[in-house]
């Protein structure tokens, strides 16, 4: 498989490990950004639309979870991995640096999310979500 075309593998909609969020990743000049453009839960336990009530930066607690950039950043090393990119966590409010790997079968994707060195971090593996 060509660099190109593994490269361009990462476009799409995956689904997240814990299967309650899809994230459609673009590429961007040559860096790839990733947006929530689907969400298990739309609304808090109170009916109001979820906001990203827990982010560091006051001025950002208003806006809405869905549409919001989690993924930034990330360049193509080759061999189907992506790094240097940073991971968003709404459900924390934390930010992390990040690397991305497409697995074999191209259907799954390792994100790996860390502060400091990786070795330290969580993998989370997405699904590809098929049309």
């Amino acid at each position: 498989m060509s660099k190109q075309t593994r490269e361009t593998l990462l476009e799409g909609v995956w689904m997240t490990g814990k299967k309650d969020a899809h994230v459609e990743i673009t590429k961007k000049g040559n860096k790839y950004y990733g947006k929530i453009v689907w969400l298990e839960i739309t609304h808090d336990e109170n009916g109001n639309i979820r906001k990203d009530d827990l982010n560091p930066d006051e001025s950002l607690r208003d806006h809405e979870i869905m549409g919001l950039e989690i993924l930034k950043d990330f360049k193509y090393a080759g061999r189907g991995e992506w790094e240097d990119g940073t991971v968003y966590d709404p459900d924390t409010g934390n930010t992390y640096s990040g690397t991305m790997r497409i697995e074999d079968d191209y259907d799954k994707l390792k994100m790996r999310g860390y502060v400091g060195i990786a070795l330290f971090g969580r993998t989370d593996v997405w699904t590809r979500v098929k049309a």
